[in-house]
């Protein structure tokens, strides 16, 4: 059964911010999410249950998964410079 992946306004907004040529991958690999949820390449993040990011280039998209409920919410998509400093 897939996930459904939730992406609020403020995520929206920072993905409409990145360069053209970066935007198209990281929608694809949102996407990609519904039906496997921890891809090769997805790293659990180390002091978080169940935080896991995804590299695509040099931005990462930061989400969580809550596998009771089949929900993913995706909580940042950044520079590799700058996700990691805000702990939302």
């Amino acid at each position: 059964m897939p996930y459904s992946v939730i992406v609020s306004k403020s995520v929206q907004k920072q993905i409409v911010q990145l360069p053209a040529s970066v935007k198209l991958k990281i929608q694809e690999k949102i996407l990609a999410l519904k039906s496997e949820p921890r891809p090769s390449g997805a790293l659990k993040l180390k002091g978080y249950d169940h935080q896991y990011r995804l590299r695509v280039g040099d931005y990462r998209i930061r989400y969580e998964i809550f596998d009771e409920e089949l929900k993913i919410q995706v909580l940042q998509c950044k520079h590799r410079r700058e996700v990691y400093r805000d702990k939302s």
